[in-house]
């Protein structure tokens, strides 16, 4: 929350992930719903389809506005996160992570996927849309081609995001702010670039002008 404080007037969103969702649980929610602010809870459900549902309603009134799930976990995984979804009052939008930001085609073939990162993300992508997921998580790479199959409705959510002047940590498939909107990204996902930084409230500044220019 001290990071909030910082980031309060440059940021209307913020994720929470599992490291934070399992520290604290629903309370950080319900801190940044106090405030305004959309949350955008990123847990990567991937379990049978039964167990998927089940947490989905358990955390449908939690009050985010944005829930991912595996894409992995195949269509009736996704079809009943997407009927648990449905059925729940105020349940987040789902959004289903195509190939993790983290693995290049190497890492795929050694789980047994030997087509190439953005082929698997398109066949993912179809599957999602299938099952009626609302969006998508993939990389700056794959984003054009995924904007192309799915039209210009689809929300595309891009995590990966470096300013030019950054490192890429253990992210493998990256992009400046600037060059995932130019693909056609719907939203960008800014994690260590922010919250790293010497003074997080102006590098949050600066990547927003880099998007309020690449528009």
């Amino acid at each position: 929350m001290e990071l909030v404080e910082r980031l309060d007037g440059s940021c209307r969103w913020f994720k929470v992930g599992m490291e934070l969702y399992y520290a604290a649980g629903n309370r950080v929610i319900e801190q940044l719903r106090k405030r305004d602010f959309e949350v955008f809870l990123d847990l990567k459900l991937h379990d049978i389809p039964n167990t998927v549902a089940g947490a989905v309603r358990a955390v449908a009134g939690a009050g985010a506005s944005l829930l991912t799930i595996h894409a992995g976990g195949g269509e009736r995984m996704m079809r009943a996160a997407a009927e648990a979804a449905a059925s729940a009052p105020s349940a987040p939008k789902l959004l289903a992570v195509t190939v993790l930001t983290s693995m290049d085609a190497a890492e795929l073939s050694a789980v047994g996927v030997d087509d190439a990162p953005a082929a698997q993300v398109l066949r993912l992508a179809r599957l999602a849309r299938t099952a009626g997921i609302d969006g998508l998580v993939c990389s700056s790479e794959e984003v054009a081609a995924v904007r192309a199959e799915m039209g210009p409705e689809a929300r595309l959510v891009i995590p990966g995001i470096r300013p030019a002047s950054a490192v890429a940590d253990d992210q493998r498939r990256v992009a400046t702010p600037a060059q995932a909107i130019a693909r056609g990204a719907s939203m960008l996902v800014v994690g260590r670039p922010i919250t790293q930084a010497a003074d997080p409230a102006k590098a949050a500044a600066e990547i927003l002008a880099e998007i309020a220019s690449a528009r």
